[in-house]
């Protein structure tokens, strides 16, 4: 059974910084994409940022610049994503996404809150 375990939200001032991170459990055997995902009171979940197995990373508009997504290059089942200039509008629940390579099939982190308040 694929599992993945999320860490690092929490309460921040604005222009404040977090990272998260979410580690997939070793069943998934590798990995083809990885994303977060954030989801805020009232709206529907979003796409944050995106990275693929060859490198190639994407992220919203509205992150550009302060929210980037990397990979451990040494645990390779492991995402982070760095935040920095928090803002108010960054508050809600962070999901992370991974896709496993060899069918394709995606598994989701439990979620954890981000919280940017003064």
């Amino acid at each position: 059974q694929v599992q993945l375990a999320e860490s690092g939200g929490g309460l921040v001032q604005p222009g404040g910084s977090l990272r998260l991170s979410c580690e997939a459990s070793d069943e998934i055997l590798s990995v083809y994409a990885m994303a977060w995902y954030r989801q805020s009171a009232g709206k529907l979940r979003e796409l944050v940022a995106s990275m693929y197995i060859n490198g190639l990373t994407n992220s919203a508009d509205s992150v550009k610049g302060r929210l980037t997504i990397s990979r451990d290059n040494a645990k390779k089942m492991t995402v982070f994503l760095q935040m920095s200039n928090l803002q108010p509008e960054d508050t809600g629940v962070y999901y992370c996404k991974i896709m496993r390579r060899r069918d394709r099939r995606n598994y989701w982190g439990q979620g954890t809150q981000v919280t940017v308040s003064s």
